[in-house]
């Protein structure tokens, strides 16, 4: 009896959190974002390369595609937006936060259920970096206005002298010789 009771007791609490993770990202899912199942190199440029690196999964195939940059990693729980389905051939197209390129992978190594991370962390949109959450914490100030120059009685204005009828004189020597510092 006692069994029973516990075994009910963890069967509706799994179903409740599972149910709570569902309610709380179903907008997100809604929106395309995915969460990774798989750990491996199985984001890629093009369709070809997620079909050669699934279908051929040797060292040799993964170091060349490393290393002309059409492969990335995916690890568990790590959030990624969908673009495209191509339902086809099993494939979606996504956007990884870091990585300026759209990928494909098989959509089976993505789910619409959260998963957590390798730090045990649920991913979001916003602090995978997806989505900018701020402006930048640098401020540069206001721009300067056209007629700006930073050295004072300096013209802004290329090959054009501070002082008008004024220029250097040639053979004058720029740099103080040791007469003129005392």
């Amino acid at each position: 009896m006692k069994a029973r009771t516990i075994l009910a007791v963890a069967a509706s609490a799994i179903t409740l959190t599972s149910s709570a993770f569902g309610d709380k990202y179903s907008d997100l899912v809604a929106k395309g974002y995915r969460w990774a199942t798989v750990d491996g190199l199985y984001a890629c440029v093009s369709k070809d390369d997620v079909r050669r690196v699934v279908n051929n999964p040797s060292d040799e195939v993964e170091l060349r595609l490393m290393e002309q940059v059409k492969a990335y990693f995916l690890t568990p729980g790590t959030i990624v937006q969908v673009t495209e389905e191509d339902t086809g051939s099993g494939m979606s197209k996504i956007r990884m936060a870091g990585i300026t390129v759209d990928l494909w992978t098989l959509t089976r190594f993505l789910s619409k259920r959260a998963i957590k991370d390798t730090y045990g962390v649920i991913e979001t949109p916003e602090t995978s970096g997806l989505i900018p959450t701020a402006t930048s914490a640098i401020d540069a100030g206001p721009t300067p206005a056209s007629d700006f120059s930073p050295v004072p009685n300096m013209s802004p204005v290329p090959n054009m002298s501070p002082v008008p009828n004024m220029s250097p004189t040639p053979g004058a020597t720029p740099t103080p010789t040791p007469e003129t510092n005392q």
